[in-house]
């Protein structure tokens, strides 16, 4: 498994899936998109957004999900860890993140945040997270000095996909009606 940015050509797919996951991102861009991906198969695990709010001059990480077949294999952790060095490479020294799942990024440092405490824009993207998305969703702010990653999520991530099957199982002369052991061929020369 391994995280990197998300191709042009990947736009269909992410939109895809986040509609299947009902996640809403109203400044959709997939150049802000990383993706995890089975190194073997190249099939798609899970994905994540940095949004850089310009007016606030704030970052969110948004928009994360792992497909279902993935899930509790590290994914979603390495998406995370993506996502702030992402973020750290253009000067940011934190991420905020909307969610009803705290307890699940709590884990990596996140930690909840007043609402009180939050910048205009952010006020107000937690509203639209409210109303799309997630009505139970709670400001969680990240500083990236903080930042953990549970050794066993690392585990679980470099054993992903060692049990997962390929998404396209390799076919065989069966699959087309041929019988191989009384089969001939046009070009059998009949040594064999």
């Amino acid at each position: 498994m391994y995280v990197r940015g998300a191709k042009n050509r990947e736009e269909v797919w992410l939109l895809d899936r986040l509609d299947e996951l009902g996640l809403h991102d109203p400044a959709f861009r997939s150049r802000d998109y990383v993706i995890a991906l089975d190194e073997e198969t190249g099939e798609r695990a899970g994905f994540g957004r940095y949004r850089v709010h310009r007016d606030g001059d704030v970052c969110e990480f948004a928009a994360i999900g792992v497909l279902e077949d993935w899930r509790e294999q590290g994914v979603g952790a390495h998406v995370l860890e993506r996502l702030v060095e992402l973020a750290s490479d253009q000067g940011f020294e934190r991420a905020f993140a909307f969610t009803g799942e705290g307890g699940y990024l709590t884990q990596f440092g996140f930690e909840p945040v007043a609402e009180a405490e939050l910048a205009d824009v952010l006020a107000d993207r937690l509203a639209e997270v409210r109303a799309h998305e997630d009505p139970d969703a709670v400001p969680m702010v990240l500083a990236f000095e903080d930042f953990e990653f549970p050794r066993r999520l690392r585990e679980r991530f470099k054993r992903a996909g060692d049990d997962h099957e390929p998404s396209e199982p390799e076919e065989s002369p069966e699959d087309f009606g041929i019988d191989p052991d009384e089969a001939t061929y046009k070009y059998d020369t009949g040594s064999g």
